[in-house]
C-alpha cells in the first residue's frame, strides 16, 4: 500500500526558511529527503528551483506550490510550511506565506498527477486557504490536505457542465435578461500538474458567480486530458485559451473570436478575461482561432503581450523550427538509408542504382556491368550485394525526395494548421521542380501558412463553414502558391538556389576553412535552436546530390554539433566543483549524447550558464570545423556521429576534428569558470553541502 501524500514530518508551521524562494524550497527538499521520500535532497531543490527560475510558483492567497518531477523522488509527495517570514514567489498579492513542495517522481504514472492537481483545485477556494492559515497543529494541516487529496470528485458547478448545452437563441434569453455568452477555455502549463487546474478553477469559480455567462473549460494536464463536447464548441460563441504550451487539437476552435495569454493570467485574473472573451464575441473585428498548430498557442504565450496576441516574427520563427522538426525524420532515415546503400553496394552503385533497381530483381541479379542509358557501366561488386544496395539506396532516394516538401508542408501547418499541409507540400514540391530546392520550400511553407490563415478567418455562411478546411482552404492556398512561383518568385529563388551551389562548389583551401569556422560557430550558437537548424539543413539540403563539398559541409556539421556535449562531460569529470550538483549530474550523460550527435545535451549547462558556456563552446565548434574541412572529412550520412563512421572518409580526420574541438571548448570553459567564478553555482554547491549535512544529522535520514 502506497505511503500518504502527506504527513506530519513534511510539515513545518511558523518557521523561518529563509529570505529567498531557493532558501524555501531547499529547506522542504531537506524534510522530503529526511522523510525518506527523496533520494537525494540537492538533487530535488535543483530541479526545484529550475522550474521556478522558469516562472514564479506564487498564486492569489499569498501562496506559492513550487513543483517538479525529479529522478530524486521515490514518490509522490507534498512537504508544507507556513512561514514566520513571507518570501516573494512571484505571486499577483505580495509574498508568500503558505509554499507547498509538490514532488512527483520522474517516471511516474498519471495517479498520482491526479491527487496533485486536486490540491491545485483546492487552492483557489478561500475556505481551504484560510483553514491553513489558522491550523495549530501539524496534524490539522495532514488532515486539510488528506481530504481535499483524497476527497471523490466535487459536482461541477454550472459553468463548468460538460453536457452540450441546449440549443439557444442569439438573441438575449428575454427581453430583460442579459444574453447568455457561451464561452469555452483551454488550460495548460508545461509540467501539467499545478498551473492547469488552477486556472482551469479560477475561470470556473469566477464564471460561475455571473448570470451571463456558460463556461466549459478543458484541462491538458498530465493526469488526464478529457476533450470537451464538440457540440460545446460548435456552441461557443468565444474562446480562451489559457496556455504556456501549446493546444492539442486547435483546430476545433477555428473561426471562434479568442482570447490568448499564459496560463498564470488566467489565475490572477480570472474575471478580466473572461470579460475580454465576452466583449471579442460581440466584436466582428477580433481575432479568431485559425486552426494553427500548437506553436501558435506557445507563440501567444512567449512572444506576446498581456493581451495575448503573438508576435509574428516569434510565430515564424516557430513555424519554421516546427518544419525543420518534421523534416528531419524524413533526412535521418533517407541519409542513413543512402550511407546503408553505399556500405552494402558500393559507392560506384550510385552511378545506375535506378536501372539496377528497375531492371532486376532477386531471381534475376545485376552482374559487374549495367546497361545505363545505352552504355555498359561496370560496378566493384555484382550480384546480391550491388542488388540490395541499390535497393536499400533507392528507398533513402525516395525519403530524399520529401524533404523540400515536408520542410514546405509544416512549415505551413505551423501557421496554418491542417488546411496548411497539403498547400506547403504542393509548394515545396513546385520548388524542387523549378530548382529553388530548400530556399524555395522555406519560402512557400510560410507562403502556404499564411494564406491558409488568412482564408480561415474569411466569415463565411454556416453550409460552407464545413467545407473550409478540407476543400476550400487548401484549393485556394494551393492555387494561390503555384502561381506566386510559377510567375513571380521560382526564377529569382532558383538563381539564388544555383548561385550558393555555384559558390560551395567552388570552395577550397583557405575559403573551406573559412566556411568550416563559420558552421562550426553556427552549430554551437544556440545547440539546438534555429540558428544550429539553420545550419543542419543548409548542410542536409545537399546530400542527396553525392557531391564532395556537400558531404564535406556535412561532415563539418556533425562534428561541431557533436562537441558541447562532450566537452561539458570532460569539464564536469576533470573540476566537478566548477559546476553545480545538477550539471555534474548532467555531466555524467551528456558524453554519450555528444558522440550521438544530440547537441541538446549541452543545453542545461548553457541554459544556467550561458556567458560562460555558449562562446567556449562555439570556440570550439570553430576549431572543429576548420580542422575538418582542412582535412577534407566528408560524410554520406547525415546524422548517428560515431556510430556513423562507415559512411564518413577519413574516419580518422573526423575524430581528429572533434578532440581539437573538445579540447579547445573543455579548457575555454574551465577557465572562464575558474577566473570568472558563478556566484549561482557557489550557491548551489553550498545549499547542496548544507542538505547533505541536514540528511546526515537527521535521526530519520536513509
Amino acid at each position: 500500500m502506497s505511503s500518504p501524500i502527506i504527513t506530519a514530518e513534511l510539515v513545518r508551521l511558523d518557521v523561518d526558511s529563509g529570505s529567498t524562494a531557493s532558501e524555501v524550497i531547499t529547506a522542504l527538499a531537506g524534510l522530503v529527503h529526511s522523510a525518506g521520500r527523496a533520494t537525494d535532497a540537492a538533487t530535488l531543490a535543483e530541479d526545484a528551483i529550475a522550474r521556478e527560475s522558469k516562472s514564479g510558483t506564487g498564486v492569489p492567497g499569498r501562496v506559492a506550490i513550487p513543483h517538479c518531477r525529479s529522478e530524486a523522488v521515490s514518490e509522490p509527495t507534498l512537504a508544507f510550511t507556513r512561514l514566520s517570514n513571507p518570501v516573494d514567489f512571484g505571486g499577483p498579492d505580495g509574498a508568500a506565506d503558505l509554499v507547498f513542495l509538490i514532488a512527483a517522481p520522474a517516471g511516474g504514472g498519471k495517479e498520482h498527477l491526479k491527487i496533485l492537481s486536486k490540491l491545485a483545485r483546492a487552492l483557489v477556494r478561500g475556505d481551504f486557504v484560510t483553514r491553513l492559515r489558522e491550523a495549530e497543529a501539524d496534524e490539522e494541516i495532514v488532515t486539510a490536505v488528506t481530504e481535499v487529496v483524497t476527497a471523490e470528485k466535487r459536482a461541477k458547478p454550472a459553468a463548468t457542465a460538460t453536457a452540450a448545452p441546449e440549443p439557444a437563441p442569439s438573441e438575449p434569453v428575454s427581453a430583460e435578461g442579459p444574453r447568455v455568452t457561451r464561452i469555452v477555455a483551454v488550460t495548460a502549463c508545461p509540467t501539467g500538474i499545478a498551473h492547469t487546474y488552477m486556472a482551469a478553477d479560477a475561470l470556473s469559480q469566477t464564471a460561475a458567480d455571473r448570470d451571463d455567462l456558460e463556461f466549459t473549460v478543458e484541462t491538458q494536464g498530465s493526469s488526464s486530458t478529457r476533450p470537451m463536447d464538440p457540440a460545446l464548441v460548435e456552441a461557443a460563441d468565444a474562446v480562451i485559451f489559457a496556455t504556456d504550451v501549446g493546444v492539442r487539437d486547435r483546430e476545433r476552435f477555428a473561426g471562434k473570436p479568442v482570447i490568448e495569454s499564459g496560463v498564470k493570467r488566467a489565475i490572477n485574473e480570472p474575471g478580466v478575461m473572461l470579460d475580454e472573451a465576452v466583449a471579442a464575441a460581440g466584436d466582428p473585428s477580433a481575432r479568431r482561432v485559425s486552426g494553427a498548430s500548437a506553436s501558435g498557442a506557445q507563440d501567444a504565450a512567449a512572444g506576446a503581450g498581456e493581451s495575448g496576441e503573438p508576435g509574428w516574427a516569434r510565430r515564424i520563427q516557430q513555424a519554421v523550427m516546427t518544419g525543420v522538426s518534421y523534416m528531419i525524420p524524413f533526412v535521418a532515415a533517407g541519409g542513413l538509408l543512402l550511407a546503408l546503400g553505399f556500405l552494402v553496394g558500393g559507392y560506384d552503385m550510385a552511378n545506375g542504382w535506378q536501372q539496377i533497381v528497375l531492371g532486376h530483381s532477386l531471381a534475376d541479379l545485376p552482374g559487374n556491368t549495367v546497361v545505363v542509358d545505352g552504355e555498359p557501366v561496370s560496378f566493384g561488386r555484382s550480384g546480391l550485394s550491388l542488388y540490395l544496395g541499390a535497393v536499400l539506396f533507392a528507398t533513402g532516394q525516395m525519403a530524399m525526395g520529401f524533404i523540400v516538401s515536408a520542410l514546405s508542408g509544416y512549415i505551413a501547418f505551423a501557421l496554418g494548421g491542417r488546411p496548411g499541409i497539403a498547400p506547403g507540400f504542393v509548394g515545396g514540391a513546385i520548388s524542387v521542380l523549378v530548382g529553388a530546392g530548400f530556399i524555395g520550400g522555406l519560402v512557400t511553407g510560410i507562403l502556404a501558412g499564411l494564406i491558409a490563415r488568412w482564408i480561415g478567418g474569411w466569415k463565411v455562411p454556416r453550409i460552407v463553414a464545413s467545407l473550409m478546411p478540407v476543400v476550400i482552404i487548401p484549393l485556394l492556398t494551393s492555387l494561390a502558391v503555384g502561381l506566386a512561383m510559377f510567375l513571380l518568385l521560382g526564377r529569382p529563388l532558383e538563381q539564388v538556389m544555383t548561385g550558393l551551389t555555384e559558390w560551395l562548389g567552388s570552395l577550397s583551401g583557405s575559403s573551406a576553412v573559412l566556411l568550416g569556422v563559420i558552421l562550426g560557430l553556427m552549430m554551437c550558437f544556440d545547440l539546438g535552436g534555429p540558428v544550429n537548424k539553420a545550419a543542419y539543413l543548409f548542410a542536409t539540403a545537399g546530400l542527396s546530390t553525392g557531391d564532395q563539398a556537400s558531404m564535406e559541409i556535412m561532415a563539418t556539421v556533425m562534428a561541431a554539433g557533436m562537441v558541447p556535449p562532450i566537452a561539458l562531460s570532460v569539464a564536469t569529470l576533470v573540476r566537478r566543483n566548477l559546476f553545480s550538483p545538477a550539471e555534474q549530474e548532467n555531466g555524467k550523460s551528456a558524453w554519450l549524447l555528444g558522440l550521438s550527435f544530440v547537441s541538446e545535451g549541452a543545453i542545461p549547462f548553457a541554459a544556467a550558464d550561458p556567458l560562460r558556456v555558449i562562446p567556449s563552446m562555439m570556440a570550439g565548434g570553430a576549431a572543429t570545423g576548420a580542422v575538418s574541412m582542412a582535412f577534407g572529412v566528408g560524410s554520406r550520412a547525415p546524422h548517428g556521429g560515431v556510430f556513423v563512421l562507415f559512411a564518413i572518409d577519413p574516419w580518422w580526420g573526423f575524430l581528429l576534428s572533434i578532440l581539437v574541438g573538445t579540447v579547445v571548448s573543455a579548457v575555454a570553459v574551465l577557465a572562464l569558470k575558474q577566473f570568472w567564478p558563478s556566484r549561482a553555482v557557489k550557491e548551489a554547491n553550498a545549499a547542496a553541502a548544507t542538505a547533505d549535512d541536514a540528511a546526515e544529522r537527521s535521526p530519520v535520514a536513509g
